[in-house]
Order: structure tokens, then sequence, then C-alpha cells
């Protein structure tokens, strides 16, 4: 059993986020989704929340109104393994959406991801503090990580 679920408010908007992430994610499902009662703040019968899994991590969307908006102090770290994973997914996730800095990204819903391929941290931790440094430099004048790049930067 999940003991934390990442719960996100939208504004209207959960199913069609739901909706575009199970459709990005290989391993993915709708749990369950639920509507809105006649006599609720929202429109009778319009998605109040929808439960979905990604890779195995349940997320629940919920309608709530314009109160409330994502920020990047919050987001989604995803893995990957090679260079065809963080084109995959920089690619799918930020269709519609807004690249950032060193992997970040906000998707078309204003989600913020984080695209990270596994060697970043195996060159960021390098007992080499000026092998490790040459590899911050270059990512942070990235936006999608290209990991060619930071293993040149590591080479010098």
């Amino acid at each position: 059993m999940q003991k934390i679920t990442p719960f996100l408010w939208f504004d209207g908007n959960a199913e069609a986020a739901m909706n575009f992430y199970v459709g990005i994610f290989k391993q993915a499902k709708i749990l369950s989704v639920n509507r809105y009662p006649k006599g609720s703040p929202a429109p009778e019968g319009s998605v109040m929340t929808a439960s979905f899994e990604l890779n195995g991590l349940k997320f629940v969307a919920l309608n709530g109104g314009s109160m409330f908006k994502f920020s990047p102090a919050t987001s989604f770290v995803v893995d990957c393994v090679n260079q065809a994973e963080v084109d995959y997914y920089w690619d799918k996730l930020g269709a519609g959406g807004k690249p950032n800095r060193c992997a970040w990204l906000d998707d078309k819903f204003g989600v913020t991801w984080q695209i990270v391929p596994k060697q970043l941290g195996q060159l960021l931790s390098d007992p080499d503090p000026v092998k490790a440094g040459r590899v911050m430099q270059a990512m942070m004048k990235m936006q999608k990580i290209v990991i060619a790049d930071l293993e040149r930067a590591a080479l010098g």
C-alpha cells in the first residue's frame, strides 16, 4: 500500500491531464474517476477527482478551481537510463509546455518535471572535484540534458 500519494489541484482539466500522463508513461493506468454530484460547487457530472498510476506511483487529480497554481517548488523526477529515454520524456511531457534549465520543464498543465539521466548523478558525484565541477558547469547551460555533452565535459 502506498502511504503517500501526490495530490494535484487543477482548474477544470484534471481529466485531460490524467489522460495526457497515462498516454506518456508505458506502465500507466486510470484507477478511478469521480464526478461532481448535483448541488456541488462544480457542474454536475464534471470530473471532481481522478486517480491514476504512473510507473507504480498513484496520483490523484482534483478539479478544484482557479485558487491555486502549480509551482516549480514541487516537481516530479523522471529517472532515465539513457538518452533515448531522456529525449522521449522531454519531448512528450514538454509538448505544449515550457522548458526550463538543468533538466526541468513545465508541462502544458503547469506541472513541473525533471527529466534526469542516471549518468548526471554519477558524473556530478565524481570524486575528482574539478571533473564534477566541469559537469556542473555544462549542466547549468542545458535545458534538456545531453549525456554525451556531460561526458565530454567530464573528460575536459
